[in-house]
């Protein structure tokens, strides 16, 4: 997989570059489970849910790849939703 598989064209400017940083993080894993993930999410979220998942876009690849494999526990500052949905998001892809 190299890539989106989701045209940006019918989205707002917002998820437009959510889905953008979600596919360009830096870490290749996480490329992979976010990209995936606003691939198949971005145009459903909720505003609260494009709010969550914004703030969970600014946390370093290094801290949030542990939180969503399990290796460490989640704050719970940043326990919400949208970051259930990533981690069950998770098991059907394979790297």
């Amino acid at each position: 997989m190299t890539g989106t598989q989701r045209s940006s064209e019918g989205l707002d400017v917002r998820r437009r570059k959510l889905l953008f940083r979600s596919w360009h993080r830096g870490m290749r894993e996480m490329d992979l489970i976010l990209g995936c993930f606003a691939d198949a999410e971005i145009g459903a979220l909720t505003g609260d849910e494009i709010d969550q998942y914004e703030k969970l876009l600014e946390i370093p690849d290094t801290e949030f790849l542990p939180m969503i494999t399990g290796e460490r526990p989640v704050p719970p500052d940043i326990d919400c939703a949208v970051l259930q949905k990533i981690r069950a998001s998770r098991p059907t892809m394979t790297f």
